[in-house]
């Protein structure tokens, strides 16, 4: 993998409603899919989905494991190949324990919005860090409105908004993640 160092998080808690309360939310098989794709695609090591609820997780588990047993592999190679990056964690403190105890040190927490903070960070700028190679890195997506205030303020760094052609900027996240990890490592990029 080209991006070794590098790993994606999706977070269904803590999560925002448009009231900007916090809520759990639901996990959907799309964003199974249609993430663990692009973190294949630009060789991302792990794509880490973060859910606490039991019910959910056992969904999540059933789907993880048919893909990777050998009727699902045969049904579907691809497939096989991108499940293979997913984790599945309760909290986004396991998934940074994970990282620390796998790769040696702590990663540098990179969060995801639709606004822009003191420590935002360009495509271009964040993109350079992790061509170097001597840290570890942890893009962390919401789900919902967002991750809450708390939370964004805990991140080192946080990437800089998606622009679209005009004002509107409600991507889902599956579009999201798959817009910054290309604007990151596509070997077209400009």
């Amino acid at each position: 993998m080209i991006n070794e160092n590098v790993s994606i998080a999706l977070v269904h808690y803590p999560a925002m409603d448009r009231e900007g309360k916090l809520i759990v939310t639901s996990f959907t098989t799309m964003d199974l899919h249609d993430i663990a794709r692009p973190a294949r695609a630009y060789e991302v090591r792990s794509f880490y989905i973060v859910q606490p609820i039991d019910a959910q997780r056992l969904v999540i588990r059933r789907q993880i494991e048919y893909w990777l047993s050998e009727e699902g592999r045969s049904a579907n190679p691809t497939r096989y190949e991108i499940v293979q990056l997913v984790r599945l964690k309760y909290t986004l403190d396991e998934v940074v324990e994970e990282i620390e105890k796998e790769r040696g040190q702590r990663p540098v927490l990179v969060g995801t919005d639709a606004r822009k903070y003191p420590n935002t960070v360009s495509y271009r700028e964040l993109s350079e860090e992790i061509e170097k190679r001597d840290r570890e890195y942890l893009i962390v997506f919401g789900t919902g409105y967002g991750l809450p205030p708390d939370l964004m303020r805990t991140f080192d760094y946080i990437l800089e908004p998606i622009y679209g052609a005009g004002e509107w900027n409600h991507l889902s996240v599956r579009n999201a993640v798959a817009i910054i990890l290309d604007r990151l490592f596509s070997r077209n990029r400009c």
